[in-house]
């Protein structure tokens, strides 16, 4: 079986930019960067959530109505951590399109 390359970093996603002419160009990549980010951990909590549905806790601490309450938020802070240690490379592909939407270069 082979294995997946590595992930992108965050840090990869920051040195794809070119230097930013102004400082207003600079908030505005930040922010570009920022939403591509939180739209794939928000991508990567809607997967997890999906794959934990069928999951069941077992044993004595397992179950009951409050595992199912919070599974989501468990999903969601996985999919925060994933995405902070470099995702599955969605995030660098939404930031590259978002720029050239708005007329900045990669």
């Amino acid at each position: 079986m082979t294995s997946l390359p590595p992930a992108l970093p965050a840090a990869a996603l920051a040195a794809q930019t070119t230097a930013p002419a102004n400082a207003a160009e600079q908030a505005k990549r930040a922010q570009i960067r920022e939403t591509a980010q939180k739209f794939e951990a928000s991508f990567l909590s809607v997967m997890l959530q999906e794959m934990l549905d069928g999951v069941k806790a077992q044993g004595p601490v397992g179950g009951g109505p409050g595992e199912d309450m919070f599974k989501s938020f468990m999903a969601e802070a996985m999919a925060k951590q994933m995405t902070q240690a470099g995702g599955v490379g969605l995030s660098v592909t939404v930031n590259r399109e978002m720029l050239k939407l708005q007329g900045l270069e990669n």
